[in-house]
């Protein structure tokens, strides 16, 4: 499917050849979709649907989102910069506040300056959370779907997962490594060595270490910096090979909205899922603590002036939401369309789409 060589020209996406070419997959797509609901809903979760536009589109450094202008009819004042958001999760935190203990969705998110095989510009994410209860809880649950969403689709395309040279059987125990277990076993590095103060990590010491590995790492970087190119260009890679892999125990400086462990204060209940080498889902024990939270937005936004020259404004009202009283919970965003491209062995994420945005005419 999907094997016209690269660059050589396409036809419209519209025309029959080309949907009946994607077919197959968007009907599993459907299926996957039905199966994922229906687990929700025997786990006792609800349904629920949040604005795609917002005040803030998220708090992340690096993404950048799509700004548009919000009018009042008849007249009612100048209008209002709101963008689309790059995840539900600010709105979805306020409906824990409300009351709601158990809660999905799929969700329609944007991100710009995204488009790859694994990235489109408009795409779905399958988000969810629960009050009461902590990330481990929240992984399991991604073992039970993922499973699910395979075995809907297991006769038509089979149980094994390939990318590239890679193969996963989701079905085999997944296998739980934490940050820094994965730095040692992959590159030889004491993680924690370098970041024994997580509010000043040791550049130097960690960029000694990715030059020993070849890897550039000049005065300008960041500890924050130097560790995601080692990450993912020595780490990622190997992660999810024969068993799904979560990644657990982020260092503190990439804890984004995760709250501080309480078993190592160096370290947030931060993880994410990895198949093949790919990630799948990023999820949190959530942060319930508003200055904590507004600092870190803070800190955020400064960088991103720096790096990027604008910055988002803060959510007052998701802050508000904080202080009010957020129970303890837990969620995970999971990228669905990369759920369904690994069920049905889709090589592009368009491959998946029932139409992609296009860039021309």
């Amino acid at each position: 499917m999907n094997d016209t060589p690269a660059g050589a020209a396409q036809s419209p996406w519209w025309r029959p050849d080309r949907l009946a070419d994607r077919l197959p997959r968007l009907r599993a797509r459907n299926a996957i979709t039905a199966a994922a609901r229906r687990w929700f809903d025997s786990q006792g979760f609800e349904e629920v649907e949040t604005p795609a536009l917002q005040v803030s589109p998220g708090m992340e450094v690096h993404l950048q989102a799509f700004a548009t202008e919000l009018r009042e009819p008849f007249g009612g004042g100048p209008g209002r910069r709101l963008y689309l958001h790059t995840s539900p999760e600010f709105a979805m935190k306020k409906l824990l506040v409300a009351g709601m203990p158990r809660i999905f969705q799929l969700a329609r998110t944007w991100r710009n300056a995204e488009r790859s095989a694994t990235h489109h510009p408009e795409f779905t994410m399958l988000e969810w959370y629960r009050a009461n209860e902590g990330w481990r809880a929240i992984a399991a649950d991604c073992e039970t779907l993922v499973r699910e969403a395979l075995a809907t689709v297991r006769t038509e395309y089979g149980g094994l997962w390939r990318r590239g040279a890679m193969s996963c059987d989701p079905s085999r125990p997944w296998e739980y490594l934490t940050v820094s277990d994965a730095f040692d076993r992959c590159c030889g590095i004491d993680l924690l060595a370098t970041a024994p103060d997580p509010a000043a990590p040791d550049r130097d010491a960690l960029a000694e270490e990715a030059r020993r590995l070849g890897l550039p790492a000049s005065a300008d970087d960041s500890w924050d910096d130097v560790f995601f190119r080692i990450l993912l260009d020595r780490i990622e890679p190997h992660l999810g090979s024969g068993a799904p892999t979560v990644l657990h125990d982020w260092p503190l400086s990439m804890a984004a909205l995760a709250r501080p462990s309480p078993a190592d204060g160096r370290v947030a209940e931060r993880f994410e899922i990895f198949v093949c080498g790919m990630e799948l889902a990023n999820g949190f024990g959530e942060l319930t603590d508003p200055v904590e939270q507004r600092r870190r937005f803070e800190a955020d936004m400064a960088r991103k002036r720096a790096l990027h020259g604008d910055a988002w404004p803060v959510d007052e009202d998701f802050l508000a939401a904080l202080a009010s009283g957020m129970p303890e919970s837990a969620g995970v965003a999971l990228g669905f369309d990369r759920l369904v491209m690994l069920c049905t062995g889709a090589p592009k994420i368009e491959d998946v789409l029932w139409a992609p945005v296009v860039t021309a005419c």
